[in-house]
């Protein structure tokens, strides 16, 4: 089977980033031949560099690395993204089973959908956000610091000051949302979601539209290793980036209340007031140095997201290694922690995340919710083998239905010649 998987970039500076590079060797270890298409020329992560696994720069530009009337411009429809996809395609030396897009909205644009949908192979979307939907793409009020319950493109949602930036920069986003209607019409779109909230949420958000949804959970690269002692911990750990709807700033203050330590690993715009409240800041680490920090230094990890955040994998990784989680109540990673066995769940806001970090100086307590932990998520490891197989299981039945015959892992397939007809 070949499957061709598009990001934006191919290291992982972020959860989708991160979970297309792994899916990508994933599939390579378990036979599959892989077409690695990264829009954006940058950094590339050693797990690229695979025998049945091939990348392919298209050296785009980054939107926010353009001027700001160009980044607009090429944000909500990139022509060029779409000749230069399209070329690569066509280059590609064997017939494409699948196609597998992760992102689409910092180079890639709306443009590349109707070149994806023309291909006589299968098109899947792994849903990280809410960027099918939504036009900012968390689905979040930032004007009211809050999540939205807006229908998306309805009248209220276009005059709504939503934005982080600016009311000029939503227009910008309406565009693009408006693009993206346009790319897809009606063909009928597959889509992955990786928690359940995410695909009741989307559900509702996409009613009416041609869309088929699919739930497979995010991988979890951690090494098999006996659980981590948190009890031995001093700090709240947060992992992620620094802003205002992943919470960073409710750990700063709860773990001032509770007379923790907090520690962040990551950047953003929060740096500065976050040192200033006396939190300690080491900016972003390699994964590997993440884990070995955490195992020495975290008595617990907290994702306290104020959006509806589908992640975040730090949940999951802390869980795998037997550090207690503290997740939010909006987030699809609390599905993931059982309330005071393996972790808490939170409300996100001060208050509730203090009386929380309060609980942690208890180290029996903090002992036995790692242990759990580790014990849970031993039982059904969501691994990067597992998550593969998913894939491949989902990717067959789509060829499927196109009447993709398959000859074999690394076989380029065969067609029965109805395949144009089904978009």
């Amino acid at each position: 089977m070949h499957v061709v998987i598009l990001a934006e970039f191919a290291t992982a500076s972020g959860g989708a980033e991160k979970v297309a590079v792994e899916s990508a060797r994933g599939l390579a270890e378990a036979g599959a031949r892989v077409t690695y298409v990264q829009a954006v020329d940058g950094p590339v992560d050693p797990l690229l560099d695979h025998p049945r696994l091939h990348r392919v720069a298209l050296s785009l530009p980054d939107v926010w690395s353009l001027p700001a009337w160009r980044g607009a411009v090429t944000g909500v429809w990139n022509a060029e993204a779409a000749r230069r996809l399209s070329a690569a395609l066509d280059a590609l030396p064997a017939a494409v089973d699948c196609l597998h897009l992760h992102q689409w909205s910092r180079a890639f644009s709306p443009a590349v959908l109707p070149v994806l949908l023309a291909r006589p192979a299968p098109l899947v979307l792994t849903l990280h956000d809410y960027f099918l939907a939504c036009p900012n793409g968390v689905y979040y009020r930032f004007d009211r610091a809050e999540p939205c319950s807006l229908r998306p493109m309805s009248p209220a949602c276009l005059a709504a000051p939503c934005d982080p930036k600016s009311r000029l920069h939503k227009a910008v986003r309406v565009g693009r949302a408006a693009a993206l209607r346009v790319a897809t019409g009606r063909a009928p779109l597959d889509v992955i979601h990786v928690c359940d909230a995410s695909l009741a949420r989307m559900g509702a958000l996409l009613e009416g539209r041609p869309v088929r949804h699919h739930r497979i959970d995010n991988p979890v690269r951690v090494a098999p290793e006996a659980p981590a002692e948190p009890a031995r911990g001093e700090a709240v750990a947060y992992v992620g980036r620094l802003t205002a709807e992943k919470g960073a700033d409710l750990v700063a203050e709860a773990a001032r209340r509770a007379g923790l330590p907090a520690l962040f690993v990551g950047a953003g715009p929060l740096e500065d007031s976050l040192r200033a409240q006396g939190a300690e800041v080491i900016g972003w680490r390699a994964p590997s140095e993440v884990a070995a920090l955490l195992r020495a230094r975290a008595r617990a990890v907290c994702a306290p997201s104020r959006w509806y955040e589908t992640g975040p994998l730090t949940i999951y990784e802390a869980l795998a290694q037997g550090i207690p989680a503290i997740a939010s109540t909006r987030s699809g990673a609390a599905e993931k922690v059982r309330h005071g066995e393996t972790g808490l769940v939170v409300e996100p806001e001060a208050g509730p995340l203090a009386e929380a970090f309060g609980a942690l100086k208890d180290d029996a307590l903090v002992a036995r919710l790692g242990r759990a932990a580790h014990a849970a998520y031993c039982q059904a490891p969501p691994t990067l083998a597992a998550h593969a197989e998913a894939l491949l299981g989902l990717y067959r039945r789509l060829a499927d239905e196109y009447g993709i015959r398959h000859c074999g892992s690394e076989g380029g397939p065969e067609r029965d010649g109805v395949v144009a007809a089904m978009r």
